[in-house]
């Protein structure tokens, strides 16, 4: 059963940002995947909490019901949201932890504001090839950009087969539909946060990482490699490789994903 976090607002440089908080503590900031919210964390903020933190999940801009960035967004311009919400709960850094695409905006808040970052978590990190890069804008973009409003409402039904294939039986039916309502839920378009992602030049930015990090994956992970990949970048970055899992290792693993992260932070 999915536990309700406490919830708030700040405003930030594209207007108010949504967040869902729990415990006293380390502060740690968690940022989504793409296409989803904040929501994505509720089944770990109580086992973080338990473990000592403050956790704070943010919907980044035009995800949930967080405000979005005018025009297309980049990763450069999501990692805006991070400063405005430590600020309202009154911490001056914290430990960034981002999954997926919410892996790239993390390694970008380390750049951009790297007083406010303690350290980093990279959950699904994704450096890329050109090729990779490539062969997304030339078919999973296109493909994406069909996934919008349709008179029977196809849309919906498209996401949910895909969520129910990445699950693999593994997360309950309810959750799959719970993702789905994420998905559609902000204001930003559907395909804004792939788009983004394949833009950003992770296997570049990486270099740049000056406080300490651990690259988190699970083998089951669609991008697995890439945390492969990242960590022959990086071998100095602290590493863990949970067994199985998928995309929602979250919902699939909270407890044993939360002692991770948490053995992380408490050993810095």
């Amino acid at each position: 059963m999915t536990r309700w976090a406490a919830r708030g607002y700040a405003d930030g440089p594209y207007g108010q940002i949504h967040y869902r908080h729990e415990g006293q503590g380390l502060p740690i900031v968690l940022l989504h995947q793409a296409p989803m919210t904040s929501a994505q964390y509720d089944r770990v903020l109580e086992p973080l909490a338990r473990r000592g933190f403050h956790a704070v999940a943010i919907d980044m801009p035009g995800f949930g019901m967080s405000d979005p960035v005018e025009g297309t967004p980049r990763v450069e311009d999501w990692a805006a949201c991070v400063p405005p919400v430590l600020d309202a709960l009154g911490h001056g850094s914290a430990t960034i932890l981002g999954h997926h695409t919410g892996a790239l905006v993390a390694t970008e808040v380390a750049l951009q504001f790297p007083d406010r970052v303690r350290a980093l978590v990279l959950n699904g990190p994704m450096p890329l090839t050109e090729e990779e890069r490539a062969e997304f804008l030339a078919n999973g973009y296109p493909r994406e950009r069909t996934i919008t409003a349709q008179a029977d409402g196809g849309q919906f039904a498209a996401v949910h087969a895909a969520r129910t294939r990445l699950a693999a039986g593994t997360v309950e039916p309810e959750r799959v539909s719970e993702y789905v309502v994420m998905a559609f839920q902000g204001q930003g378009a559907y395909w804004h946060g792939h788009h983004a992602a394949f833009q950003y030049r992770q296997e570049e930015t990486l270099a740049a990482i000056a406080c300490p990090a651990l690259i988190l994956t699970n083998t089951g992970d669609i991008i697995h490699d890439h945390a492969l990949k990242a960590r022959e970048l990086r071998p100095d970055f602290a590493w863990v490789a949970l067994d199985g899992g998928g995309v929602d290792i979250v919902d699939q693993q909270p407890e044993a994903w939360a002692q991770t992260v948490a053995d992380f932070v408490q050993s810095l």
